[in-house]
């Protein structure tokens, strides 16, 4: 089984790259996309219900800004939307059950304000706290539990080309990574790093100044899964070269034969 995530940075934008073509070679059996940016209704037919796939769509309540989606090959007995009032307008959050498999797709927020001040860092903070006891409720009930999508947060030096030069930027301070570092503590396995190590893997960078033609970027985007799935994990993967948006897809592949 193939888990691919991707921030498509505007789905109506990344179509216009190819994401219709990209998605039916992709190999997903399940795909979770975050920063959609589109109602259903702005979609094609071919995006929004492409044949072959179930897709079910979370868009934020203010126009062009946030959601997530969902495609899958087969229908997931049921998806859960809501983590809370205080959570619920921004589009953000897809849990999707497939069996005893349970899917987490999320769009966790960026802790820079408009002003880039970094005053949605409480929110952001919240939202990761709100999500973790969500989730632990969850495995009470079903132990293969996966969360994927835009973290918004680069856990260690290694995981972001310039570490000295962001350590007050959202995304890399202390307090973002000593979160992420409480989900693994609290048993979540970092699925890349368990089959990779070293520098120079980034699943963002920046559309300035030429940074991804050379490999400056941030790994903010993560396929987490609980002990009960380390077993059964085959591989995890970044596709650094698929364009299309200023992220890139990654993923993993199950083998729950």
């Amino acid at each position: 089984m193939r888990l691919l995530s991707w921030n498509v940075n505007g789905l109506r934008a990344c179509v216009r790259k190819g994401f219709d073509a990209w998605l039916e070679t992709c190999g997903a059996d399940i795909l979770g996309l975050q920063e959609v940016r589109a109602l259903p209704s702005q979609l094609s037919q071919q995006t929004r219900q492409p044949e072959g796939w179930f897709t079910h769509f979370v868009p934020a309540e203010r126009k062009g800004y946030s959601g997530v989606a969902i495609y899958s090959r087969r229908p997931p007995d049921h998806i859960e939307t809501s983590l809370g009032e205080a959570w619920d307008d921004e589009g953000r959050l897809q849990i999707a059950y497939f069996g005893d498999l349970v899917v987490a797709n999320v769009y966790f927020p960026n802790g820079s304000g408009r002003d880039r001040d970094n005053s949605r860092v409480p929110y952001k903070l919240g939202f990761y706290q709100a999500l973790y006891r969500k989730l632990k409720d969850i495995e009470k009930t079903h132990k293969k539990l996966v969360v994927m999508g835009d973290f918004n947060t680069a856990h260690q030096e290694i995981d972001l080309a310039r570490p000295k030069e962001n350590q007050e930027t959202s995304g890399f301070l202390p307090e973002e990574r000593e979160e992420f570092q409480r989900w693994l503590e609290g048993g979540w396995i970092d699925t890349f790093r368990q089959k990779h190590d070293g520098s120079g893997h980034y699943t963002w960078w920046s559309q300035r100044q030429g940074a991804r033609a050379r490999n400056i970027g941030w790994r903010i985007d993560y396929v987490l899964v609980k002990p009960a799935l380390q077993p059964h994990l085959r591989d995890a993967f970044i596709w650094s070269d698929v364009e299309g948006s200023d992220h890139c897809p990654l993923g993993i592949e199950l083998d729950l034969s």
